[in-house]
């Protein structure tokens, strides 16, 4: 039962990150500048980096021949546990940057708590990531205060996306019942414990670009369950088509 739990458990940590990994790819040669557009690729190789080591691992605990490719491009829609939040489209940069940013806020906090846990896999992953998504949460803040405290367009730009995502933020500290079975045994992150230092974090960032901390209580969720919205099923013929096209491709 453990190693079930724990199977479910790593993907839901690595779909996070392969998913904004595949957002964030879709900006090659397409970013504003040069530089930004290769900062955003640069983040996007780290993601899928990481990714990758989650996915050696729970295809090790799986135990049935499939390989770290299989198991991040082969599965079906509803067996991807990402959160709403990462699949959501590069509407414009703003959105894009704000995606980025209300990920990253929480992606940190959680990598610190992980590289406590008592499975030193797991451990050596956050520890080895922990400097990426530091870096990862310095860029995505860094571009809030500046279209935030911009001109007024930009300032506009971007209040509309941190309005229209924040809906997708609450679901990051929803608990699957692999999360309650992963910390019970020391394993996992009780991200319920991460939600009010989130907030608290987020709000500063947002009050110091002059953004509006958004009022809503309505939160969007489902994306855990498996249960996603129309953006994934494209996003996912883009990230497997090689793969189901020639099937058993080698090098």
């Amino acid at each position: 039962m453990k190693s079930k739990n724990l199977y479910k458990y790593i993907l839901g940590i690595a779909d996070n990150s392969l998913i904004l990994g595949q957002r964030m790819g879709e900006l090659c040669g397409h970013g504003p500048s040069l530089e930004t557009d290769i900062a955003c690729t640069n983040i996007s190789l780290d993601l899928f980096g990481q990714v990758r080591s989650y996915y050696q691992y729970a295809a090790k605990i799986a135990g049935d021949n499939r390989t770290e490719d299989d198991i991040a491009m082969l599965r079906k829609e509803r067996e991807y546990v990402n959160v709403l939040l990462v699949e959501q489209p590069n509407t414009n940069f703003a959105y894009t940057m704000a995606r980025q940013f209300l990920f990253d806020a929480y992606h940190l906090l959680f990598l610190q708590e992980l590289e406590k846990s008592n499975d030193l896999t797991l451990s050596a992953i956050a520890t080895k990531s922990i400097k990426e998504a530091s870096y990862h949460q310095r860029f995505s803040s860094d571009w809030i205060k500046r279209l935030g405290d911009g001109t007024e367009e930009s300032h506009q730009k971007m209040q509309e996306a941190i309005n229209g995502l924040w809906t997708y933020t609450d679901e990051l500290f929803h608990q699957t019942e692999a999360d309650k079975a992963m910390v019970e045994q020391g394993v996992g992150v009780d991200v319920t414990k991460l939600k009010e230092v989130y907030y608290k974090q987020v709000g500063q960032i947002l009050e110091g670009a002059t953004l509006e901390i958004p009022e809503s209580k309505w939160f969007q969720k489902g994306g855990k369950q498996g249960i996603h919205t129309e953006h994934l099923g494209y996003l996912l013929s883009d990230l497997q088509y090689m793969q189901r096209t020639y099937p058993n491709m080698s090098w």
